[in-house]
C-alpha cells in the first residue's frame, strides 16, 4: 500500500492539570438517599445540562411570582390528554399562573371533560366511516358558546369557559376554562379554521370563530405588554402557540412596550425547530434566559410544578 499510517511521535501535549476542563467533581450529582425530600432530590442533580438548567428555571420562575410578575403558559391539547388538568388548577388557585394561551384543540378536551369526564375518541375506529369528531354535545356546546361570545363582544376563552360554569356541568372543577373563568385568570384561544372537530359541525360559523379568537390574540398581546420580569412557558404546541407568541411579541415591542428581560421555556419530549426558535432564543436574545426541557408532560409538568412550590415555601 502507498499509504503509511501517521507517525504519531510529534505530537505536541501539554499538562491535563493545566488545561481547562468543562466537568469537574463540583459538577458531579450525589446518590439519593431513603426518604429524602424534593428539595434534597433537586439539590443532588449534577451541576450539568438539564441538571443545571432545571433548577435555574424553578429559580427565576419562584423570583417573578415573589414580584408579582406574570407567569402565563402556552400549551397544546395533550397537556389535557395526559391528566394534567389538575396540576395547572392549583397552579392557578395559587395565583403562579396568571394567564393561559390555548390552541383549538384544548377547548374542545377540556370542555368534553367537564361534560362528561372523558375525552380523546380513538380516531382510528372512527375515521373510516366518516364518524370522527361528530360527537353532537361537543359540537353543540361549543360552538354555541363562541356564538355567544361574538354576540356580547368577547374573547373565545372567557366565552367558553363562562358557558361551563352556566350550564353547571359535572366536572367543572376539573376544567382549566372554568376555572379560570371562576378566578378571573384570561384564557386565550388560538385557532386555526379547519384544525379542530367543532370546525366540520352545522352549527359552526366562521365569522363567529375569527371575531372571539382575534379577540384573545389582542387579549394576548395586552399580556405580553406586561411581560417584562415574568416569564412564558410553551408547554406541548409544536407550531401555532409558537408563532402566535412570536407575533404578539412584536407587535407589542413595535407599540413601544418594555419586554426584553423576562425567562421563557419550551417543555416537549423532543426539541422542534418553532418553539426552540421562537420561544426559547429569539424573544429573549436581547435579554433574559430561555430553556428547553426535554420530557415526557406527564412526568416534567407535576416535577415543575412541585419543584416551584417548593421553591417558593422556604421565602414563607
Amino acid at each position: 500500500m502507498k499509504v503509511k499510517p501517521q507517525d504519531l511521535s510529534g505530537l505536541k501535549t501539554y499538562s491535563l492539570y493545566d488545561r481547562h476542563s468543562k466537568v469537574n467533581l463540583d459538577h458531579f450529582g450525589t446518590p439519593v438517599q431513603e426518604n429524602s425530600s424534593l428539595r434534597t432530590f433537586m439539590a443532588s442533580l449534577p451541576d450539568q445540562l438539564l441538571g443545571h438548567d432545571f433548577p435555574a428555571l424553578i429559580r427565576r420562575l419562584a423570583r417573578a411570582h415573589r414580584d408579582t410578575r406574570p407567569i402565563i403558559i402556552g400549551m397544546g391539547a395533550h397537556v389535557i390528554k395526559v391528566g394534567l388538568n389538575p396540576v395547572l388548577i392549583d397552579l392557578m388557585e395559587r395565583s403562579v399562573i396568571t394567564g393561559l394561551a390555548m390552541n383549538g384543540a384544548c377547548i374542545i378536551h377540556d370542555a368534553e371533560i367537564a361534560m362528561s369526564g372523558s375525552t380523546s375518541e380513538e380516531v382510528g375506529d372512527v375515521l373510516g366511516d366518516g364518524a370522527f369528531g361528530a360527537a353532537k354535545e361537543t359540537g353543540e356546546v361549543l360552538n354555541a358558546a363562541i356564538a355567544r361570545g361574538a354576540r356580547e363582544d368577547i374573547g373565545m376563552g372567557e366565552a367558553v369557559g363562562e358557558y361551563l360554569l352556566a350550564e353547571k356541568f359535572p366536572h367543572n372543577d376539573k376544567s382549566l376554562l372554568a376555572t379560570a373563568a371562576r378566578l378571573g385568570i384570561p384564557v386565550t384561544i388560538h385557532v386555526a379554521i379547519g384544525t379542530d372537530i367543532i370546525h366540520i359541525h352545522p352549527s359552526a360559523s366562521g365569522a363567529d370563530i375569527g371575531k372571539t379568537s382575534h379577540h384573545d390574540f389582542r387579549l394576548f398581546c395586552s399580556e405580553v405588554a406586561e411581560l417584562q420580569g415574568g416569564a412564558y412557558l410553551n408547554i406541548g404546541s409544536a407550531v401555532l402557540l409558537p408563532e402566535v407568541f412570536l407575533k404578539a411579541l412584536t407587535l407589542v415591542r413595535n407599540l413601544g412596550h418594555k419586554v426584553d428581560d423576562f425567562t421563557t421555556a419550551n417543555f416537549d419530549f423532543m426539541k422542534q425547530y418553532r418553539p426552540l426558535t421562537n420561544v426559547v432564543n429569539r424573544p429573549t436574545a436581547q435579554g433574559g434566559r430561555g430553556y428547553h426541557i426535554t420530557g415526557h408532560h406527564e412526568l416534567m409538568i407535576p416535577l415543575l410544578a412541585a419543584s416551584l412550590l417548593d421553591e417558593l415555601s422556604e421565602s414563607c
